[in-house]
């Protein structure tokens, strides 16, 4: 008679596996809580102890970690030696495992969760049985995902087994499933000593979705998400209408939720291929968003819209007027959503807000690497850093309408330059090879705009060029890093014009 082993977790759909494999005449042994819930449901099973003849000890740490059981997943039925090894230690092959493991993930991700507490949902016996049938699937079919319960089943039923095609899937499964447990560990181990970094990165992540193509339609493409990811990022947003989320569109609303996290007053933040082309704030959101159109009604046509407050009847109409390819909000009020729908290709999605500021590291991929860094956020600490370099100092109107381009600023393509006043973005120039172009470029957008405006810059002037281009064209106020060896040369051109200029002393480069 043939055996399986089952010790699940995750109890959904085991009983009905079990009758199953009994009506196939296949021995079931069990342990612990799921040998309580299969005997409940009338099922017959053999405990650990039965077959190894030890006791289960230790609070339950040990007791499948026995030859008499890691021998009959391990042993090899095409070897005489290993069958007569088998045979000498009265070793029994076990032909079925059915394994998921402690529940570690959902321990750490509890608020109130001790150290003690995700120590002792750390699974050894689990993933040692997995790993153990695993390497043995030439004749130990293992699952440990309920999803393969049926067809498992259906093997069984139509051959008497299950094929080596599926034993190899699901062996593969089985090790993809144990070494993200292990990432998980490894990541909350090395939180809890403070190793900022590692000699080794384990990183895990959960499909969430196959995509139609990537970037463009030739490439095939999937978006994954973090298991423990924050409440506050593309992957938590729901999605409530619409098609399907392609590639681009992932990316882009990113970029415009990083933007929005930025500012607690209402505010609306167009994107169009992973740069703002318009952001607006304003008392209500309405008012928010139609700055953030006067900013760029061109640009706009087919863009990302972002609002941080919930959608009334009253912006949905002005939203239904544009195409548009995602409008993402906290909410949409019954009206609003009742006329958004109306289109049935519009993405409309809806994000927890609460949670926007969540420090954090960022990855981006490289050919055969990977490069890791610190989310650029901005400090409480950095606005006081700020120093006035010129002569003239700013006024309080200068300076918010500078407050509010850095903040842009630091979310546009470098070389990146951002013209604003206090209110709304009038003039954006991204992704130039020269900061001089960029500054052309949004001034030229800007043009006939400028009372009030002032010109943030991602990084130094390396020469007045720049300085000078934007006096020339009435910019009265600059915000920029400064560090540049020729700093003086842009300070002096800014005196000569009656400028106010601020150096952050932190550059915010954005590739």
């Amino acid at each position: 008679m043939k055996r399986a082993l089952i010790s699940v977790s995750d109890k959904n759909g085991i009983v009905e596996f079990a009758k199953a494999l009994i009506e196939n005449d296949i021995e079931i042994i069990s342990t612990g809580g799921t040998k309580k819930v299969l005997e409940e449901a009338g099922i017959h099973t053999k405990s650990i102890e039965e077959i190894t003849g030890f006791p289960e000890m230790l609070d339950g740490r040990v007791k499948t970690l026995h030859p008499l059981i890691h021998g009959g997943l391990l042993g090899r039925r095409d070897l005489a030696s290993h069958l007569e090894a088998m045979k000498e230690h009265n070793i029994q092959p076990i032909d079925y495992v059915c394994v998921n493991l402690y529940p570690f993930k959902e321990t750490i991700m509890k608020a109130d969760v001790t150290t003690a507490e995700a120590i002792e949902n750390i699974d050894i016996g689990g993933p040692s049985m997995l790993r153990s049938a695993a390497k043995n699937y030439a004749a130990v079919t293992v699952v440990v995902d309920p999803l393969d319960y049926p067809v498992v089943i259906e093997e069984i039923q139509k051959e008497g087994e299950t094929t080596l095609k599926t034993r190899e899937k699901l062996a593969a499964k089985v090790f993809r499933h144990t070494a993200s447990y292990d990432a998980l560990i490894a990541g909350f181990l090395t939180n809890l000593v403070g190793e900022t970094e590692p000699e080794k990165v384990t990183l895990t992540y959960d499909r969430q979705q196959g995509l139609r193509y990537g970037e463009n339609s030739h490439q095939e493409a999937s978006f994954y998400k973090e298991p423990l990811t924050v409440d506050f990022s593309i992957t938590n947003a729901k999605q409530i209408h619409g098609k399907e989320l392609s590639y681009n569109n992932i990316k882009d609303a990113d970029a415009a939720i990083r933007i929005a996290r930025e500012f607690s007053e209402p505010v609306t933040v167009a994107v169009k291929h992973m740069n703002p082309c318009g952001v607006g704030i304003g008392a209500t959101v309405f008012e928010a968003f139609q700055r953030a159109y006067e900013a760029d009604s061109v640009s706009i046509f087919g863009g990302i819209i972002v609002l941080n407050r919930e959608v009334d009847l009253v912006t949905a109409e002005k939203l239904h007027g544009i195409f548009l390819e995602i409008i993402l909000a906290p909410s949409f009020s019954e009206e609003a959503l009742a006329l958004l729908t109306k289109k049935k290709n519009l993405r409309l999605m809806t994000l927890n807000f609460d949670q926007a500021a969540v420090k954090g590291k960022e990855m981006t991929s490289v050919l055969g690497g990977l490069l890791i860094q610190d989310q650029d956020l901005l400090s409480p600490t950095e606005t006081p850093k700020w120093q006035v370099v010129t002569e003239r100092q700013p006024t309080k109107e200068e300076l918010k309408a500078m407050e509010f381009a850095w903040k842009v600023m630091k979310h546009v393509k470098s070389n990146g330059i951002v013209i604003a006043n206090d209110q709304h973005t009038l003039g954006i120039g991204a992704g130039q090879m020269n900061r001089v172009g960029s500054v052309k470029i949004a001034l030229e957008q800007a043009a006939g705009q400028l009372d009030g405006a002032v010109l943030a810059s991602d990084a130094f002037f390396p020469m007045s060029d720049s300085v000078e281009y934007a006096a020339s064209q009435g910019i009265k106020a600059i915000i920029q890093p400064g560090g540049s060896i020729k700093d003086q040369e842009s300070i002096d051109a800014a005196n000569e014009s009656g400028m106010t200029m601020i150096f952050t002393k932190t550059r915010h480069f954005r590739h």
